[in-house]
């Protein structure tokens, strides 16, 4: 607990970095643009090199966590006014196309993309990575009191691990193939840290909280992120539902001070306006354990 992670520990085989030998990527005029993807998620994982530009800048922090062994990112998409939807719930689609972009290039550098079944109820997601290349991560969904259909597209058998976590008690009926892992419930819910706990022992070491909302939110208030990465579309929509519901604090010194960068995000056919804050948690994120890797 509390241990603060070595630069390559935890990833088998992960070379030493060394500032005299130049990256691969350098002499790569491509290297610059956002074709130059296709080498990033090995390259995540493989090696201790910097990421061609411009993802060294976006998703190099995601490589090591400054607690443990984990890296738990959260992400929502919002518009400039912070509502996820409008006041009748439609939400489609506020961010563009780079955001969905970006989401997917989190995908395929995790071990392990988290939804709350509210989320996975009400869109029906694949969590799969496609708009980019890189794998897929294992699909966690959290159901404390057993709602997911059978027939939800997160748990086709498609070769990618199924995990589905319930409060202890809850009754399920899911397909066969499909890890279901009890908890005991904390507050008529699933304690983040105990999520986290059981996700480690599992081997997931990096982490994708993908949503919803109120998921996000919990993680976030429980401390159990490292970045919240806030995609923020130009628009504003009024009256709507927040992107985070926190509780509340009396006195401004009070609030969470996170060191912040925005990045600009490029579309397919150019820019689109969608902005990315990637906003650093390390310093508020508790100590929960080690990903049980095996060598």
């Amino acid at each position: 607990m509390g241990h603060r992670a070595k630069p390559g520990e935890g990833e088998p085989g992960a070379p030493v970095n060394s500032s005299a030998r130049a990256p691969a990527w350098a002499s790569s005029p491509a290297a610059h643009s956002p074709s130059s993807w296709a080498s990033v998620p090995r390259a995540f994982r493989d090696t201790a090199d910097a990421l061609p530009p411009p993802w060294e800048a976006i998703f190099g922090p995601l490589r090591q966590g400054m607690v443990d062994n984990l890296v738990l990112v959260g992400q929502c998409g919002q518009s400039v006014d912070a509502r996820i939807a409008t006041s009748s719930g439609h939400s489609h689609y506020i961010n563009g196309e780079a955001g969905l972009v970006h989401l997917h290039r989190l995908r395929s550098l995790v071990d392990a993309v988290v939804i709350g079944v509210g989320t996975a109820i009400a869109d029906d997601p694949q969590l799969t990575v496609r708009r980019v290349e890189g794998p897929s991560p294992a699909r966690v969904i959290l159901d404390p009191n057993g709602r997911l259909p059978p027939t939800a597209r997160v748990l086709v058998a498609d070769g990618i691990r199924r995990v589905v976590i319930t409060a202890a008690g809850s009754r399920t009926q899911l397909p066969a193939g499909v890890d279901v892992i009890p908890l005991a419930a904390h507050d008529g819910g699933l304690a983040p840290a105990a999520i986290i706990s059981v996700l480690a022992g599992l081997g997931f070491r990096r982490m994708l909280i993908e949503g919803g909302a109120n998921t996000v939110s919990r993680f976030l208030a429980a401390r159990c992120l490292d970045r919240l990465h806030i995609l923020v579309a130009p628009m504003i929509l009024g009256d709507g539902r927040a992107s985070l519901t926190l509780p509340p604090i009396d006195r401004v010194d009070e609030a969470i001070r996170t060191p912040m960068r925005a990045h600009t995000l490029d579309g397919t056919t150019g820019p689109t306006g969608d902005v990315l804050l990637d906003c650093d948690l390390g310093a508020h994120r508790v100590a929960i354990g080690r990903a049980n890797i095996s060598t």
